[in-house]
């Protein structure tokens, strides 16, 4: 799954946390103050030069990093692995900017409406349009980036696929006496690569948008001294944020444990009933209406069992979601009911706290989806023990739970 990919995964992930960690070291350190100047609002943010700075210091990193593993470990498929992630590090950056850039712009437009329609100051239309003009070139940034950098990612997935599908059918001899053979190199590798960057992007993107918003939410949520219940204490918002996403995260993986198993049996069964239709194709004596009414008979099984399963994960995530909307404003209540706030700095407060949480709820928002990755990773890694000659994981020989 990743040897196909990546040089040496064993020592080249280490070495990408290493060097993340050394790079923003020295970027914090020093790096960072070098080229100042007046942040603007608005698109033109984004060629500032502090912006422009850190673009190019990443592009330096990028390449040290790149030649560095280039030259030391040569492997086929090193560009699109170790440039083609960097570019999409970036890209997913570069998102998260242009939120904060959004989130600076609702301060001003929300005060001008509280402005406009309590008449506490004169407001034209010209300072109107003004302000929806700047959000329209934000959200074209937005929509032109978002665009380029999932047609970059598709075929970033597809050169992922195509690299675990030489490396497996060049091991086919061996591999093909595996249950579902042809199916977990023909759909597995796809879908192992499609939702793995899909989760390794959502988890950067809540990396990076941790670390640009959680200081805005402490400089926005100065005016905030309490919470209900709790009372007066240091940074409640961001404590407030990290609590409740905790207390989600825990409650939901504790629900939803069994799922991953049951989806790897799922596949399984799909698996042998696909098998036994492929083979009645050419050989008459196979496919017969018995056998594939018992074959079929085992998925409707092993589906009403997830589906049962699925009830209540759902049952707690849909009742997390639903109080999940209203538990800024509730946070907010004395605040807002003291009048200590405008509508534009609440706006961006909720707007603040909201990147922040949705950040600690990365396996809330992913758990489907992990579910559905570690399905698949344990139909590979079957895989790769025959080729390696390794025990066959035991889960190859269990009964699904709901047969």
């Amino acid at each position: 799954m990743f040897v196909s990919f990546f040089p040496r995964p064993s020592v080249f992930f280490p070495s990408v946390i290493l060097w993340i960690v050394v790079s923003m070291a020295v970027w914090y350190g020093f790096a960072h103050d070098l080229f100042q100047g007046p942040v603007p609002v608005g698109v033109s943010v984004f060629w500032s030069t502090p912006e422009l700075w850190f673009d190019a210091y990443f592009a330096i990193c990028t390449i040290i990093f790149a030649a560095a593993w280039m030259i030391l470990a040569p492997h086929p498929w090193a560009g699109w692995s170790i440039l083609g992630s960097a570019l999409i590090l970036f890209a997913s950056y570069f998102q998260v900017q242009v939120s904060v850039a959004v989130n600076a712009w609702f301060g001003p437009f929300y005060d001008f409406i509280q402005a406009a329609l309590s008449k506490s100051r004169p407001v034209t239309s010209e300072e109107f349009a003004s302000l929806l003009w700047i959000f329209a070139g934000l959200a074209f940034v937005a929509v032109t980036v978002s665009v380029l950098t999932s047609f970059f990612t598709s075929h970033y997935i597809f050169r992922w696929r195509t690299a675990m599908n030489e490396f497996y059918v060049e091991n086919w001899p061996q591999l093909r006496t595996i249950e579902g053979a042809s199916q977990r190199v023909q759909e597995d590798t796809m879908r192992f690569a499609q939702t793995l960057e899909g989760l390794g992007a959502a988890l950067i993107r809540s990396v990076l948008t941790l670390i640009a918003f959680l200081p805005i939410l402490v400089k926005l949520s100065a005016p905030i001294t309490e919470l209900p219940l709790v009372g007066s204490i240091p940074y409640p918002l961001v404590w407030a944020a990290i609590i409740w996403s905790v207390l989600g995260t825990g409650l939901l993986a504790l629900i939803g444990i069994k799922l991953p198993g049951i989806e790897f049996h799922n596949q399984r069964v799909e698996a042998a009933y696909r098998k036994e239709l492929v083979l009645g194709e050419d050989n008459p004596q196979r496919a017969d209406p018995p056998t594939l009414a018992a074959l079929f008979v085992n998925v409707r099984r092993n589906y009403f069992w997830l589906y049962l399963n699925y009830v209540y994960f759902n049952i707690g995530r849909i009742i997390y979601l639903q109080a999940d909307v209203i538990f800024p404003y509730v946070l907010l209540a004395p605040t807002i009911v003291a009048g200590r706030i405008t509508l534009g700095p609440m706006q961006q407060i909720i707007r603040a706290f909201d990147q922040v949480r949705s950040s600690f709820q990365y396996l809330i928002n992913s758990w489907s989806t992990i579910v559905d990755l570690l399905s698949i990773y344990k139909r590979l890694r079957s895989f790769e023990a025959k080729m390696y000659g390794e025990p066959m994981p035991s889960i190859e020989t269990q009964v699904a739970p709901g047969l």
